[in-house]
């Protein structure tokens, strides 16, 4: 199991590392001055090589979380409910990340509306919940 632990916090640890740093390239893509076509082309680039990144990164991730939860049983003991926040959080990180794909089509399509400012609170949000994943799973609040 300690294997399996270890293996689901790296790549726990690199899925995220990949979420921190696509809004911030999102938040580069909002600063582009008008004609500035290579530029653009360059970050669209690196954004569209680290999504792809980050989602094979986020498989194994979620993969042996699972393992983890299923097949070990860690935290379905009674009274785990650390473990339906953290479900809870994994979820949102889910979504951020599809919605980190769908802000990319969009600057692909050159739909972008938000400011630089915008993208730069939008940055924060998985920071926001990494903390909350490892305080559940160090504090493990509401267990019985």
């Amino acid at each position: 199991m300690l294997w399996v632990k270890s293996f689901h916090i790296v790549f726990v640890a690199s899925w995220f590392a990949g979420l921190f740093y696509l809004p911030r390239i999102f938040v580069n893509l909002a600063m582009v001055p008008e004609g500035s076509h290579a530029e653009r082309a360059r970050l669209l680039l690196m954004a569209s090589k680290l999504l792809r990144f980050t989602t094979l990164l986020a498989v194994p991730a979620v993969a042996l979380g699972l393992w983890l939860w299923l097949g070990y049983g860690i935290g379905r003991a009674p009274g785990s409910g650390w473990m339906h926040a953290k479900l809870v959080v994994v979820l949102l990180a889910l979504a951020y990340h599809h919605s980190c794909a769908r802000t990319l089509k969009a600057f692909v399509a050159n739909r972008n509306r938000r400011s630089h400012v915008w993208w730069r609170w939008f940055n924060e949000l998985p920071v926001l919940l990494m903390v909350a994943a490892v305080v559940l799973v160090v504090v493990k609040p509401w267990q019985g």
